[in-house]
């Protein structure tokens, strides 16, 4: 359940950045759904999020595993770089499918990370759906 619902709040925040991060033409971070109906958008933005999801958890946990030292180095900042390049690939994988998420560059995706990351954390932390659970109860 708690699945689900990161799901969800992951997709809203999805949702969220590409209002904030969006932008005209070929710039910003965009969603791209299979049709032009208002349905697809929301089926299209849980499926971006799943996307992510999957991406982050396999991809992703090779790329920071393999890039310790440069976190080490930039003192964590290399993170934003990580995730810019889990959005370009997510964005590249949903473009093989013919809907998802488009983006403008690899620094709109940066910049999508930042912004992405940060509501997340916050609505998660709002909503108690974060990735610790409680032990104690």
């Amino acid at each position: 359940m708690r699945t689900i619902a990161r799901i969800i709040v992951n997709a809203f925040a999805l949702w969220l950045t590409t209002l904030i991060v969006g932008g005209s033409g070929d710039h910003g971070v965009w969603i791209v759904p299979y049709d032009g109906e208002p349905a697809s958008r929301v089926v299209t933005l849980l499926l971006v999020a799943l996307v992510f999801g999957i991406v982050n958890g396999t991809l992703g946990r090779v790329v920071r595993f393999v890039s310790i030292p440069l976190y080490i180095v930039t003192l964590g900042l290399f993170g934003l770089i990580v995730n810019g390049i889990m959005i370009t690939v997510v964005a590249w994988l949903s473009e093989l499918m013919g809907f998802g998420l488009g983006v403008g560059g690899f620094w709109w995706g940066v910049l999508a990370a930042l912004v992405l990351s940060i509501l997340s954390g916050i609505m998660n932390g709002l909503l108690g759906t974060s990735k610790k659970r409680d032990r104690d109860r």
